[in-house]
């Protein structure tokens, strides 16, 4: 283990400590010379420099993982089942699955998989099945069943099935409960999976061996890769659940691989992964809407209590709170920009938009927003903007003409953007604008079709 960042992780807990401290002090004596607030920004700033300091050491120590780490240069793998591609695909799907006492949906998740995908889209990835059954004749029926149901795709090399064993580094006996022990089996089970996805593909998806796979799940990931091609993320998430949806690029699998060994105990894999992108630089998560994967089935009570299964949020329809709306397009006819923040089906058109044009949602009073989506062009395809991103604003100007600094939240993907807004810790909850962006000028019309809003009310801030 790599005492660093737990020092981190305890240093940050007890600069909170020390904040309730200051605070209850400052109750108590209230003539003291420094006042609450300054205290607080002390205290503040003293968090911001340990973290700060320490995040920067994790990022180099990480970054420098280059060649292989000597905690899998004594793992053997069994291959099951299947080959590898002889050539790199966009994809791998990787799923470990271990045999529970009622069973496990396996099949059910490789099923789905396969018959939500065309055959062009199968043609972009490879599955790779991870087996960690220490009983070696239901092992022999599960590669059985799964070789006879799956022939054609184990044939066309896109099903791989293995099997891991780790003879040390990253086994541990001395587990204080029974949900450690959980977290460590999957954390252990999952590295090792990882590990040797490194080669078989640009991409990596990490899947349970419990979930349902929306229709065309790989178009939808596809075209996202390719909007965020050249820009920095280090986890992309294509669901709600916890663990399952994410996708990296195999070129970070084996700091992530690695990261699981070395704290396999210590947490769950999906706080794992949340600590894992923060590592990385990346400070909030990139989640994009609807989920394209589901939880199916349950499993027992302990695995139930030790995995809570995250619900997918049920959001409603938008309700795009009173605003402004501001842009530096041509303005045509009877075409107004307010009737793209309008819930109708007006839109707003244009004609040339030139790179730097802006469309500017100004909010009359600042609002907690979860979700943003963007639809440009006809439901064709016609007249969508064909580069443009998606800007959240804060602090705006006193004269309603915008905000003084804008976050990016994404790129439109083929004209259309439908993503997750969420915040840093410490930094404002609300936002103020939304702008929509021009990327690269286009002689052609342009239709913004709808900007949609979906804002925290107050009983959930609550």
């Amino acid at each position: 283990m790599q005492p660093g960042l737990w020092q981190y992780i305890s240093g940050a807990v007890a600069l909170v400590f020390l904040s309730f401290f200051i605070q209850e002090n400052s109750e108590k004596h209230p003539d003291d010379n420094l006042s609450l607030e300054e205290k607080k920004k002390i205290v503040w700033q003293l968090d911001q420099e340990r973290i700060s300091l320490d995040i920067k050491n994790h990022l180099e120590t990480f970054r420098d993982m280059q060649t292989k780490p000597p905690l899998f240069q004594q793992v053997n793998y069994t291959f099951l089942s299947g080959s590898s591609p002889p050539k790199k695909k966009l994809l791998t799907v990787g799923i470990s699955s271990v045999q529970h006492p009622s069973g496990n949906y396996l099949l059910e998740t490789l099923t789905s998989l396969f018959n939500a995908s065309s055959e062009a889209e199968l043609s972009c990835i490879v599955v790779l099945v991870h087996l960690s059954d220490p009983d070696p004749q239901r092992l022999t029926r599960v590669v059985a069943n799964i070789s006879s149901l799956f022939k054609e795709q184990i044939e066309a090399q896109r099903l791989l099935v293995i099997q891991a064993h780790c003879l040390q580094g990253g086994q541990n006996n001395n587990l204080s409960s029974p949900c450690e022990a959980l977290y460590s089996r999957q954390n252990v089970n999952y590295g090792l999976l990882m590990n040797l996805a490194m080669n078989l593909s640009e991409y990596f998806l990490l899947l349970q061996d419990n979930v349902h796979c929306a229709p065309e799940f790989v178009s939808t990931m596809y075209w996202t890769l390719l909007a965020w091609k050249e820009l920095p993320w280090v986890m992309l998430e294509f669901s709600s659940l916890s663990f399952s949806g994410k996708v990296f690029h195999t070129s970070d699998l084996h700091r992530l691989a690695s990261f699981f060994l070395l704290f396999h105990k210590d947490s769950p894999g999906h706080i794992l992964l949340s600590q894992f992108h923060l590592l990385m630089a990346q400070n909030v998560p990139i989640r994009f809407s609807p989920s394209v994967f589901y939880h199916i089935g349950s499993y027992p009570v302990l695995e139930g209590t030790c995995f809570p299964v995250e619900e997918e949020p049920v959001f409603g329809e938008p309700d795009n709170p009173v605003a402004d709306v501001l842009t530096d397009m041509m303005t045509t006819g009877h075409s107004y920009a307010e009737y793209a923040y309008f819930l109708n089906d007006e839109g707003f058109s244009t004609l040339d938009a030139l790179r730097g044009n802006y469309l500017t949602v100004i909010f009359e009073k600042p609002h907690k927003v979860i979700r943003i989506e963007v639809l440009t062009g006809t439901d064709d395809g016609e007249y969508r903007m064909q580069h443009g991103q998606v800007e959240v604003g804060y602090d705006p100007f006193e004269n309603s003409m915008g905000c003084t600094r804008y976050n990016f939240l994404g790129p439109l993907m083929e004209g259309h953007l439908d993503q997750r807004v969420f915040y840093e810790e410490d930094a404002v909850q609300e936002l103020s604008c939304i702008r929509l962006v021009v990327l690269e000028s286009q002689e052609s019309w342009l239709l913004i079709k709808q900007i949609k809003v979906w804002t925290q009310n107050e009983e959930e801030k609550a």
